[in-house]
């Protein structure tokens, strides 16, 4: 493994929490930054410390790993650990690295860590957009966009509407090449013509979205959900 992985471990049984650590000392390239038996304290202390996975136990006394992991699943990369095959299908529901059953073996871990190499050495998409424009050279802060459409003056353009109103037009630019450079979990697709940022959607129904990106100061831009995108829309709303 090239990529160093700097992991953190969550199991309220202090022997797996050893064994585990003994088997990450085994492993090249593999540190465990510090281990924890509480999940409270684990979440209290996990954004201050400085690692790339975080291996948690699912079956646990008052908080179970899969609730940990919705809390840090956009931040940190995730390996499940448990005894119990009856998880599976919550722990991908997660999207995370693997899902390693105990007894943990050395090559199965392996295994794993091998996955999240992968995604940790990924590279991370970055939070701006930077293009040519209707007014230059342009970078834009993707947390300051609201809204995306195909130009109705030439469609290879994209209007992009920011928070404060302001529209800025981004020169010969295809869906697919702008939706590879913004923040996946923060914009969807609507239809074959608009992209939103999910923090624009006021009110979502099967057929139909509606902004919070006033047109007049009374009424409020509504996108009409293309049936190829209504899954995917759904999906990311959990349903």
């Amino acid at each position: 493994m090239n990529s160093m992985i700097k992991c953190v471990i969550l199991d309220d049984e202090l022997l797996a929490i050893s064994y585990l650590k003994l088997l990450c000392e085994q492993i090249e390239n593999v540190e465990v930054v510090k281990a924890f038996n509480d999940p409270k304290i684990f979440l209290n202390e996990i954004d201050n410390l400085d690692c790339n996975l975080c291996i948690l136990d699912i079956e646990m006394p008052g908080m179970t790993g899969l609730q940990v992991a919705e809390l840090i699943s956009d931040s940190k990369k995730i390996i499940f650990t448990t005894a119990y095959k009856e998880y599976a299908a919550e722990a991908f529901d997660l999207n995370v690295v693997d899902y390693v059953r105990k007894p943990i073996k050395k090559e199965r871990l392996i295994q794993a860590f091998e996955k999240a190499k992968e995604l940790v050495s990924a590279p991370q998409k970055k939070d701006f957009i930077e293009w040519n424009t209707n007014i230059g050279k342009t970078i834009l802060f993707t947390e300051q966009i609201a809204y995306i459409k195909t130009s109705e003056i030439d469609s290879r353009d994209k209007d992009i509407i920011l928070n404060d109103g302001t529209t800025i037009v981004l020169k010969n630019l295809s869906f697919k090449s702008l939706l590879e450079m913004l923040p996946t979990k923060d914009f969807a697709q609507v239809n074959k013509k608009e992209i939103i940022a999910l923090s624009s959607i006021k009110i979502f129904s099967t057929n139909e979205i509606i902004t919070s990106i006033s047109v007049d100061g009374e009424n409020f831009i509504k996108l009409q959900i293309g049936d190829t995108y209504k899954n995917s829309l759904l999906e990311m709303f959990g349903k």
